[in-house]
């Protein structure tokens, strides 16, 4: 997913980086919010910044040669504090990257932020509030929004590079991105399935805070 650096051309480059600095903006206010309000969300913060790093570190080269497929790690954070805040986590993943795993680049990290960070998990974020009003198993919801978060990142991903190429090369980067990706986001969907599993075991109480789920849903999860 990572745009490599100066596969952009500097209009675009400049396009991407001034949405991002708003959106980064927003969400460090949302997070500096969140955080004097109840700083024992900082544990959860971290392990959703973890996810981030880890996962999003595993690059897969992918055939279109700019580029490359790894999980993205956001979902968690996408549904438990929502887009603004996991673009700030993911801007800082994606930084340290970019300066010591030449993973991305600085040029191009505003288009990377905004589909890794922003975009990916806007869409997930949407369809969890969504979902949780259903009466859908929250494990299938999970994995849906982790799946939706990954995969949509991909979809951004190809628009970007297509706005920069030719949007006749849309379907053809969406085509080549899928033969990776969606096996990742499925794989990604049930790793972070089992993980909200266990934390919500252990500590429950961080997604009532969040208000990621209600009491009667942890209940369940507990029973």
């Amino acid at each position: 997913m990572h745009i490599m650096e100066g596969m952009l051309p500097w209009e675009w480059a400049i396009f991407w980086w001034a949405i991002t600095a708003i959106i980064l903006i927003v969400g460090i206010y949302q997070l500096n919010k969140i955080v004097r309000k109840d700083r024992e969300v900082l544990p959860l913060l971290a392990v959703s910044g973890a996810f981030i790093f880890v996962l999003s570190s595993l690059k897969i080269p992918s055939a279109v040669s700019m580029s490359s497929s790894h999980p993205t790690g956001t979902g968690l954070s996408s549904f438990t504090f929502g887009p603004a805040i996991t673009s700030v986590l993911a801007a800082i993943v994606l930084l340290f990257q970019a300066v010591l795993l030449a993973h991305g680049g600085l040029t191009t990290l505003g288009a990377n932020c905004f589909s890794m960070g922003f975009f990916g998990p806007l869409l997930a974020w949407g369809l969890y509030r969504i979902l949780k009003k259903t009466k859908l198993n929250i494990y299938v919801t999970v994995f849906l929004v982790v799946f939706i978060a990954d995969l949509s990142t991909y979809v951004m991903t190809a628009l970007q590079l297509s706005l920069a190429y030719g949007m006749d090369n849309f379907i053809p980067f969406l085509e080549i991105f899928a033969v990776t990706q969606i096996p990742l986001a499925i794989i990604e969907g049930l790793i972070i399935m089992v993980a909200f599993k266990y934390i919500a075991k252990l500590k429950g109480d961080f997604f009532l805070k969040t208000k990621t789920i209600s009491e009667e849903q942890l209940a369940k999860i507990n029973a």
